[in-house]
């Protein structure tokens, strides 16, 4: 894996609301340079293992086809509070090489102490777009090593600066990620690296979330499954 190559967490399939196969996906990846991603769609009890198998399934039969790293995972996604932690395990039992929990955005109605749950949960590996995470929940991410992101997604991205603040206080890790659910979603490095310096990081940092912090993410990933390294 190319170490400045992009690397995006967060993409969604047709496996849920996406536009495209897992095939088209990496394909693009690959043209526009990515050097790793994860599929991670979004998923409740009702279609778990379907997604998370199917994935896993892609990972192991179509695993030389491209030339990137890919992650099979999930985005668990608008669930009471209380159903995440079992449904993480599911997931992690079923394959799942990265864990998504849908945070509390400020464009969709997720329910209250959902990124609290999630930020406690030693299952998952990313809280998305949590919105006006308070301080106290981001301290506990940076004790359980869950990393927060902050993301290119119309909508999602309107409280990047806040999160970048409230992580930089509890010493919290940053990854940055797109959502994507179509081709036009899919962004290279290079603005990768600006919508970070929009949210008001600075070159270290930029740095931090766009290559160091999503490394250490993908290799967390691998450490679990070697045989798709």
């Amino acid at each position: 894996m190319n170490s400045e190559k992009r690397i995006d967490l967060h993409v969604h399939s047709f496996f849920s609301d996406g536009v495209l196969l897992p095939s088209e996906i990496l394909r693009r990846a690959a043209a526009q340079g990515h050097g790793a991603i994860a599929i991670t769609d979004h998923a409740d009890a009702s279609n778990l293992d379907e997604i998370v198998s199917g994935l896993v399934h892609f990972a192991q039969e179509q695993r030389g086809d491209f030339p990137l790293t890919f992650v099979p995972g999930v985005e668990l996604t608008h669930m009471a509070p209380a159903s995440i932690a079992q449904l993480a395990r599911r997931a992690r039992r079923l394959g799942a090489g990265l864990i998504i929990v849908h945070g509390e955005t400020i464009v969709e109605p997720v329910m209250g102490d959902t990124n609290r749950t999630a930020v406690e949960c030693i299952e998952v590996d990313i809280l998305a777009h949590p919105g006006f995470i308070t301080l106290k929940e981001a301290r506990i991410a940076a004790e359980n090593g869950v990393y927060l992101e902050i993301t290119s997604r119309q909508g999602h991205c309107l409280t990047n600066g806040h999160v970048v603040q409230i992580a930089r206080q509890a010493g919290a890790k940053l990854v940055l990620n797109t959502d994507a659910h179509s081709p036009a979603d899919m962004i290279d490095q290079e603005m990768a690296r600006l919508v970070a310096a929009g949210a008001g990081l600075n070159e270290e940092e930029i740095q931090m979330v766009t290559i160091v912090n999503p490394q250490a993410l993908v290799q967390r990933a691998l450490s679990r499954y070697a045989q798709w390294a």
